[in-house]
């Protein structure tokens, strides 16, 4: 006899529940809406999970830092598909030999990861900061390639990580995402790149580093009218090579492949650049912190959702600031992203200066349905309204109940006097109260509304929803329900077709007391 849960039992009653909740892996049939039934063909990221996995970053790792700078390297690209070739330049202090792990992230059975390959060992050596550049702020590496890898054809669309190790044991590693262009998945995750490295503030050595947010004073402090107007992916990561809020996207990661979603993956520039055309794609899923945008990217967004393509935004403070992605100094395309966030814009082009969305008279809203109103204090319970509406289907809720800790990081709220979309089924979800940094206490709101034509914005209002997808200790079914809800209302299918792999929570890297830093 299957043995259920006392709330998934009563999810059964609201109105069905995945297999998921029934614990089964058998062979099923899918159907979609009016279709005929089929065998389930099993999807490229659910046959590669069935691999045997390990942790991409063992506790005993001695990570690297940003005044020693024992090891630290960058990628010549953010995302790139199978056929094709990226080169790591990678610093070594002092000399000596260093070797690079591939890794693919994502569920393995709770492993997290899959190490691909190993480079052969090379040697390496100290490389400089360079200046920052005196009009913009950037600073620009120009180290020498260390190695090039060309992706297997036979790799799968994915989240991956290039680790650096010395001879003596240092590590870091820095990201970048396998497309896959050939094949169309049901949901595509769209990484948010463009804001990882607006956060980055390499070096993080209180004298040389910069972000879009500040550099340092003569004092070793951050000072925000130092910052950067410009910042250079041809440089590492800060500390050992883990981008801030990169933990939000990985939940989401290994959710979605522990739950056996279709999905592949791709980056902003991929959005920014027409790589990704989000008319292949039933549904885009935006994980975690995605606040920079530029207007090739939204123009795509909002393109993809009138053609049908459903939204969904997982975190909150989206779609904030207007950017423009420029070339580095020689050419390579896509290795720049300013943001000037005041007027006047140095470097002002057709699109308008680089200043929030807002002061553009395009308001977030107007595409989320809700827009960033705060930083929460503390983590706040998410106060649910709606109760009887699809995507808390199965939850269990009632209008009122507190869900905790779910408000975090930062918050979206609507804003009565903003533009707001055009659609139908426009419901709010929640309305919290929470404790603002920037003073009082405001309205945090999740919010969905679909289309004329049918598609669905979701919009979860809140940074911590990932975390309660995966992260020992925040999950929460509810919204694991919802988000499921809500996935498969975009893709047209049940989810009896997705079974959870076994084996519970999820592996986040700030569980784990040896895993790299991020750094803001």
């Amino acid at each position: 006899m299957v043995r259920i849960r006392r709330r998934w039992a009563l999810g059964l009653l609201l109105g069905g529940v995945s297999a998921t909740a029934l614990g089964t892996s058998e062979p099923v049939l899918s159907r979609r809406r009016g279709d005929p039934p089929v065998r389930r063909q099993s999807p490229p990221v659910e046959v590669e999970n069935r691999a045997a996995g390990e942790p991409w970053w063992p506790d005993d790792t001695r990570a690297a830092d940003d005044r020693r700078r024992q090891i630290q390297g960058y990628a010549s690209t953010t995302s790139l598909a199978p056929g094709e070739s990226v080169d790591f330049h990678v610093a070594v202090n002092p000399a000596g030999r260093f070797r690079i792990t591939v890794h693919r992230l994502g569920w393995y059975d709770g492993a997290g990861a899959r190490t691909m390959l190993t480079s052969p060992e090379m040697d390496g050596t100290p490389q400089p900061v360079p200046a920052a550049d005196r009009a913009t702020g950037a600073i620009a590496c120009r180290w020498p390639v260390s190695w090039t890898l060309r992706i297997p054809e036979d790799w799968t669309s994915g989240l991956y990580q290039a680790v650096f190790t010395s001879a003596d044991g240092w590590r870091a590693c820095t990201p970048f995402v396998v497309r896959d262009d050939r094949r169309a998945a049901a949901l595509c995750v769209v990484l948010p790149v463009t804001t990882w490295q607006a956060y980055n503030q390499w070096p993080r050595d209180r004298r040389a580093g910069k972000s879009l947010y500040n550099g340092y004073a003569a004092s070793g402090r951050r000072d925000p009218a130092l910052r950067a107007r410009e910042v250079s992916f041809d440089r590492p990561y800060a500390g050992a090579g883990l981008p801030a809020q990169f933990s939000r996207d990985h939940d989401a990661v290994q959710w979605l492949e522990r739950n056996r979603y279709d999905v592949s993956y791709a980056t902003s520039f991929d959005l920014h650049s027409g790589r990704l055309d989000p008319a292949r794609h039933r549904g885009l899923v935006f994980c975690g912190h995605d606040e920079y945008w530029s207007a090739e990217m939204r123009r795509a967004a909002e393109a993809g959702l009138a053609g049908g393509t459903s939204l969904a935004f997982l975190g909150a403070n989206s779609v904030y600031w207007h950017i423009r992605v420029r070339p580095a100094a020689d050419g390579r395309a896509e290795r720049v992203v300013a943001c000037a966030k005041a007027t006047p814009d140095p470097d002002e082009d057709a699109t308008g200066p680089t200043v929030t969305w807002r002061n553009l008279d395009l308001p977030e809203q107007a595409l989320l349905g809700v827009q960033y109103n705060g930083i929460v204090v503390t983590p706040q319970p998410l106060v649910v309204r709606s109760a009887d509406h699809w995507v808390w289907a199965g939850t269990g809720v009632a209008d009122g109940d507190r869900i905790p800790g779910i408000v975090g990081g930062e918050a979206d709220g609507v804003h009565p006097t903003t533009a707001r979309p055009v659609g139908v089924d426009d419901t709010l979800l929640s309305a919290s109260p929470y404790p603002a940094q920037q003073g009082g206490r405001r309205i945090q709101n999740t919010h969905v509304y679909e289309t004329p034509g049918g598609a669905v914005v979701f919009a979860t209002g809140t940074l911590s929803w990932t975390m309660a997808l995966n992260r020992r200790g925040n999950r929460d079914e509810r919204i694991e329900r919802a988000t499921a809800n809500v996935l498969d209302r975009m893709i047209g299918s049940a989810p009896a077709d997705r079974p959870e792999q076994p084996g519970g929570t999820g592996s986040s890297l700030v569980d784990r007391p040896g895993g790299p830093t991020e750094h803001d």
